[in-house]
């Protein structure tokens, strides 16, 4: 196992526990419940992850699916969700807070002063108390919004870092990060804009359906089908039109079907019903509406032009009387067909047409 691949399996992998960890605390700290403590234990499932992939895998990543993605969503979502739910009951002024750093920073200076003969391992005790205590009065509504936005950048930097397997190549990665970019703001912007409305904020039921909905769409982050054609074998069962339309164009459709069914589609659903059924309008919520409804158009009329470009290119070939056989055969079939023909070549190195072998005796 290469030195930087464990690196960087285990690095991402403490990244996401520590981050969830924080999530807990936070949950703990604001319902003022020691049990809260027990999500913690939804990271011994990424710890069981890791394990699982450094012996089988070599710390390399999987085909088309990432365990540790979809085990970090496991371990942060439900904090989020509970800190989403008691969002609003600590008072945010910048004064108290202000007030409050002060006399921990006057606590601090007084007990560094009074054990200076203690030694430095009580300097540092009580340093990480203090700096604790601060981040105590930061009020609840930043430490969400905080979590929420590093969530969806360490889920960027997580997948940038973890080693990619045989299946996807650099290129492919690239692209997918990109993607993953703005697909995160998209997320980031319709969480917080329809969450921070004060009428969303005093029905329950509206909270849960937004945080659904927003849940629902983090389910693209583990899979990369958007980078990745699926693959096919030229069998007769191939053969048959749709098999042909998803082997050829797998990820730009998988691309417009995760715009459709878990972000634009779904955003567009839930800000049509704040704005039609509870008459709840701004000018974001309006921009955002409108903006979803043209991508959910701009996809649907590259559907049509994916449909009706493959149906006249079969319809091409048929007329030609060529067989239509699949563009992207897997990776075994092209090695298998690669080495025949080296096979061929080889052959035809080592033995020379008979014509040119027999002319020599013909002089003599």
């Amino acid at each position: 196992m290469e030195l930087m691949v464990l690196l960087n399996a285990l690095v991402t992998r403490l990244l996401f526990v520590l981050h969830s960890l924080i999530g807990v605390w936070r949950v703990t700290a604001v319902k003022k419940e020691p049990k809260y403590w027990l999500l913690a234990l939804l990271n011994l499932l990424l710890c069981l992850e890791t394990g699982l992939t450094l012996k089988f895998k070599q710390g390399r990543g999987y085909k088309w699916f990432s365990p540790a993605i979809f085990l970090y969503l496991i371990c942060i979502v439900p904090s989020l969700w509970l800190l989403e739910i008691h969002h609003g009951t600590q008072y945010c002024g910048n004064e108290p807070g202000a007030v409050q750093v002060n006399i921990s920073n006057q606590d601090f200076n007084q007990s560094r002063d009074n054990s200076g003969s203690e030694g430095t391992d009580h300097h540092i005790i009580q340093t990480a108390k203090v700096f604790v205590n601060q981040l105590s009065t930061i009020c609840e509504t930043v430490w969400t919004l905080a979590l929420h936005q590093t969530f969806l950048l360490l889920l960027v930097v997580g997948r940038w870092l973890l080693p990619i397997g045989v299946e996807i190549t650099r290129d492919q990665l690239s692209q997918l990060l990109l993607m993953f970019v703005g697909t995160a703001a998209d997320i980031l912007e319709f969480a917080s804009e329809t969450l921070d409305i004060e009428d969303v904020r005093k029905n329950y039921t509206l909270i849960n359906a937004i945080l659904a909905v927003w849940t629902w769409s983090m389910l693209q982050f583990p899979l990369d089908l958007a980078v990745q054609h699926i693959g096919c074998k030229p069998s007769t069962s191939a053969r048959r039109i749709p098999s042909l339309l998803l082997c050829r164009y797998s990820a730009e459709l998988w691309n417009i079907g995760v715009s459709l069914f878990i972000q634009d589609g779904p955003f567009f659903i839930v800000r049509s019903i704040l704005m039609g059924h509870f008459r709840i309008f701004n000018q974001m919520l309006v921009f955002f509406t409108a903006k979803n409804i043209l991508v959910v158009t701009l996809q649907l009329y590259r559907l049509a032009v994916i449909t009706l470009d493959f149906r006249a290119t079969v319809l091409q070939k048929s007329r030609k009387g060529e067989v239509c056989c699949c563009p992207c055969e897997p990776y075994e079939a092209r090695a298998h067909a690669t080495g025949h023909q080296e096979n061929e070549m080889k052959e035809l190195v080592a033995f020379p047409p008979k014509e040119e072998s027999q002319a020599p005796s013909e002089d003599h």
